[in-house]
């Protein structure tokens, strides 16, 4: 008596062009803030760091991969010879170098 019969809505056929164009729009907004915001930085920084890695030359302090804090003795095409200890030396990759320092830097510690 007080309710009425509920109709199912009618089915509507494939969607339209704009309703269709409407639905990518927030996917292509996604990746474009996510472009701008992560993938085009992370380019920038290595970019940068694969600059300071090619003009390494000899006499500069280099930090590796692992830790390690040296002088560069020789450069080579791929490789460098690094000097950690007074008659210790270690030939690195040149793409494992994390850091070139300045050649006047002092330690954090002092």
């Amino acid at each position: 008596m007080f309710t009425s019969p509920a109709y199912a809505q009618a089915a509507t056929g494939p969607a339209s062009g704009a309703s269709a164009f409407l639905q990518i729009v927030p996917l292509l907004l996604i990746f474009v803030i996510f472009y701008f915001l992560m993938i085009r930085p992370q380019q920038r920084r290595m970019r940068e760091h694969r600059a300071l890695i090619d003009a390494v030359k000899k006499g500069d302090t280099v930090v590796t991969g692992g830790g390690l804090v040296g002088k560069v003795v020789k450069v080579d095409a791929n490789e460098v010879d690094v000097e950690i200890a007074p008659t210790v030396k270690v030939r690195v990759v040149k793409s494992t170098l994390a850091d070139v320092r300045a050649p006047g830097a002092k330690p954090a510690n002092d």
